[in-house]
């Protein structure tokens, strides 16, 4: 698709939020608000001419490699929060995309993402073979108080559960949605913790894509302040997840 005329290298969008988001107390899962993340990013690649459809055209799609989120607090359903998004850097096949989200004008959570470019034929990374110099860069304009990590992986951790991945956890890419890791990891914390909101900030590291059939371990190492879970295959870590309380 051409550019679109209304197409500004600072971006925001409006969500209202419904139940199918929520947990049982009423308040946003941390896998919709990842998803309304992404659902925003996309929307803002589709008016600037790089979204799925015209990189398809090259065989190419932006695929996430790590994020974190720092969270103040989380609204509730029938909330309308406006998701605001921005491009920190952009260069070959990589890319770091800011992204806040605000509820009656206050800015209640903040997120860093890093994308890169992958060919989803041959399956690698490669540059972006659309233009893009259109796009201002905001380098200095962050959205978290720290950046984006790689995470440790314990070899003494604790193994979970054994899972092999079905039809529904895969994506319009063929392999398993950055979400679906997330999910699987928090449906082993403690209820309490989840729904009483003490989760202040996460980061994900994706390693390895997972594809249909795939058997995998999840793993998990806990700390006071901070839980890691880890997800291999074959004995490689594939998904890491560090959740501070």
């Amino acid at each position: 698709m051409p550019i679109s005329d209304q197409f500004t290298s600072f971006f925001s969008k409006e969500w209202e939020i419904n139940f199918t988001q929520c947990t049982p107390n009423g308040y946003l899962k941390y896998t919709e608000l990842c998803n309304l993340f992404q659902l925003t990013a996309a929307t803002h690649s589709e008016i600037g001419g790089i979204s799925f459809s015209d990189m398809q055209h090259y065989n190419q799609a932006w695929v996430l490699s790590r994020m974190r989120v720092e969270i103040d607090k989380l609204p509730r359903w029938k909330d309308t929060v406006t998701v605001k998004t921005w491009i920190n850097s952009l260069e070959d096949s990589r890319s770091i995309r800011a992204i806040e989200m605000y509820l009656n004008g206050e800015k209640i959570l903040g997120a860093e993402t890093f994308w890169v470019v992958f060919n989803t034929q041959k399956r690698r990374p490669e540059p972006l073979m659309l233009p893009y110099s259109h796009f201002e860069l905001f380098p200095k304009l962050l959205a978290t108080t720290k950046r984006f990590s790689k995470i440790s992986i314990s070899n003494e951790n604790k193994a979970l559960i054994n899972k092999k991945v079905m039809l529904s956890d895969l994506d319009i890419v063929n392999h398993v949605n950055n979400i679906k890791y997330l999910e699987w990891c928090l449906d082993y914390l403690p209820e309490n913790k989840v729904l009483n909101q003490k989760i202040k900030s996460f980061e994900m590291n994706f390693l390895k894509e997972l594809s249909i059939n795939d058997s995998i371990l999840i793993h998990e190492n806990n700390s006071i302040e901070s839980s890691v879970f880890s997800i291999s295959k074959e004995g490689k870590n594939c998904f890491g997840l560090e959740i501070n309380w």
